[in-house]
């Protein structure tokens, strides 16, 4: 694995994105989500504009969209607090960002919603990913559009 590179993450809203990484961060989901994973799907779906979503990104140290996820408020998408669209830039995969990138959206999500328990549908083949940060599987695995997911529940440190 090469050296984890020094990431600058930014917390914002739909509105605090300028135009090039709003661009940047829609072609690198399209690119990982549609192309790569050869999933026809309409990624847009409006959560992103919602105004309490939050978009982590993290920036590389040349100023390129390194790892980018969307912290999702409660009754979005479940319930609780989520996150998705969790994606590492190919360029920087195997380089360790995983873990930093997760602890961020973890203290954004405590920052904003203190005390919160959290949902997520993970892609199936990373339960074991998310198990390591507190998630267990709280369905049984579905295919999401065409993709093997399971709902993962974390609860929060009471």
């Amino acid at each position: 694995m090469s050296e984890t590179p020094s990431i600058r993450w930014q917390a914002l809203h739909f509105r605090e994105l300028d135009i090039d990484t709003l661009y940047a961060l829609l072609k690198l989901r399209s690119e990982v989500f549609v192309v790569e994973q050869a999933c026809v799907y309409l990624d847009p779906d409006g959560k992103d504009r919602h105004p309490r979503t939050i978009h982590l990104i993290g920036h590389a140290d040349n100023g390129e969209l390194a790892a980018y996820l969307r912290i999702l408020p409660p009754g979005l998408s479940f319930p609780q607090v989520s996150f998705g669209r969790v994606l590492t830039a190919p360029a920087y995969r195997g380089r360790g960002l995983g873990d930093p990138m997760l602890h961020a959206a973890l203290e954004q999500i405590e920052a904003r919603w203190p005390g919160a328990d959290i949902q997520i549908g993970a892609q199936e083949h990373l339960q074991r990913y998310y198990g390591r940060h507190g998630f267990v599987p709280s369905s049984e695995p579905y295919l999401d559009d065409g993709v093997p997911h399971i709902d993962m529940l974390r609860r929060a440190r009471r």
